[in-house]
């Protein structure tokens, strides 16, 4: 699929003040604006502007996965999500979407415990039976594991931009991070590795890149201790 960051975004805050916030829903402008760009429970935190905002749900509306919800003679534009009439009516699998859409990448422990103010899982088994059933439709695909992790991770799959190869993916996939460079007896220093501005680059790829290179400052550190 091929949503914008901005739409995946308000896609999620949609689901999640439909479930925590019920008084509040549907949300104005200025509301979805807030949950949009709220510092907390969010992964990247954004500052979208209202302009933003409003063409995602420009867009959303046009694929009718969101709509105008306010009354008649509402002062106020108000909007609510339509993926559980477009994706799925069931309430664990909107839970998990929307917790993916806002904090991205995320392990089945990780999930459950931020899933529980909108869909409360028995355990960790259902939650694995949940994403299960999103990945077969090829709504969330199984990420690589990060270096040095060794619980599975879980991303949605609604949007290309966002999207990383699942797991086991072999031609296309990324390289994976250099190892790290002892310093042998003699030789001079060798030169940190040319890394990609941070920024460039999606959050999983700037961890993993970020870990090689700790470890190669390590393995650097004990060999000048060896001396």
């Amino acid at each position: 699929m091929d949503l914008t960051a901005a739409e995946v975004r308000v896609l999620g805050c949609l689901i999640e003040k439909q479930r925590t916030t019920p008084d509040t829903y549907p949300l104005t402008l200025n509301a979805l604006r807030s949950a949009c760009n709220q510092s907390t429970n969010r992964d990247p935190v954004v500052a979208y502007d209202e302009a933003t905002i409003r063409d995602a749900i420009t867009r959303l509306n046009r694929r009718r996965w969101a709509r105008l919800a306010s009354g008649a003679g509402s002062r106020t534009s108000k909007y609510r999500h339509l993926l559980d009439e477009a994706l799925t009516r069931a309430p664990d699998e909107l839970a998990v979407l929307g917790v993916l859409m806002l904090r991205g990448g995320q392990t089945p422990g990780e999930l459950k415990a931020r899933c529980d103010r909108l869909h409360p899982f028995a355990d960790l088994a259902a939650i694995h039976t949940t994403l299960e059933r999103l990945i077969e439709r090829d709504l969330a695909a199984q990420l690589p594991r990060r270096p040095g992790q060794k619980e599975e991770r879980y991303n949605h799959r609604l949007s290309d931009d966002d999207a990383p190869q699942p797991a086991g993916a072999a031609p296309g996939a990324p390289a994976a991070a250099p190892g790290p460079v002892v310093r042998a007896p003699g030789r001079p220093m060798p030169s940190a590795p040319e890394v990609a501005a941070p920024a460039e680059l999606p959050l999983p790829e700037r961890v993993a890149r970020l870990e090689a290179e700790v470890a190669q400052l390590r393995a650097e550190l004990r060999a000048l201790r060896g001396r």
